[in-house]
C-alpha cells in the first residue's frame, strides 16, 4: 500500500530543495530528487521494492509539478506578446511537453534509486 503521507514529504522536500538549488543548475536539481526520494523511501520502509516505489511517487510528482509550471510560465508568456505570442508558444508547446517528460522521468528515476537505499537504511 503507498504511503501517501511518505511520498508527499519527499516531494515537499525535492521541491524546496530544488529551488534552493537553482543556484547551482543540474547539482542542485539533482542533490534535491536524491533526497526526496531518500527521505521518500525511510519514511516508507518496509524493504527495497517499498522504497523504490516511493522514491519513484515523490520524483515524477515533482517532475509533473514543474512540468506544468513551465508550461503555465511559457503560456502566460504568450498572452502577453499578444497573437505573435500565441503562435511561438503554441508552437513550443511540443517541445514544453517533451521537456516535462523527460524532467519527470529523470527525477523518478534518480528518486527511486534514492528511495531504495532509504528504505534499506531505515530496515
Amino acid at each position: 500500500m503507498t504511503n501517501w503521507r511518505a511520498v508527499f514529504v519527499g516531494f515537499l522536500i525535492a521541491t524546496v530543495f530544488g529551488i534552493v538549488g537553482l543556484v547551482v543548475p543540474g547539482v542542485g536539481q539533482l542533490a534535491a530528487g536524491l533526497l526526496g526520494g531518500f527521505v521518500a523511501g525511510y519514511m516508507a520502509g518496509g524493504g527495497i521494492g517499498s522504497g523504490v516505489w516511493h522514491g519513484l511517487l515523490a520524483g515524477s510528482l515533482g517532475g509533473i509539478i514543474g512540468g506544468l509550471l513551465l508550461a503555465v510560465a511559457v503560456g502566460l508568456a504568450g498572452l502577453a506578446l499578444g497573437p505573435l505570442g500565441g503562435a511561438i508558444s503554441g508552437a513550443a508547446g511540443i517541445g514544453i511537453f517533451l521537456l516535462a517528460v523527460t524532467i519527470s522521468i529523470v527525477m523518478a528515476l534518480e528518486s527511486a534509486v534514492a528511495g531504495a537505499v532509504g528504505a534499506a537504511v531505515s530496515s
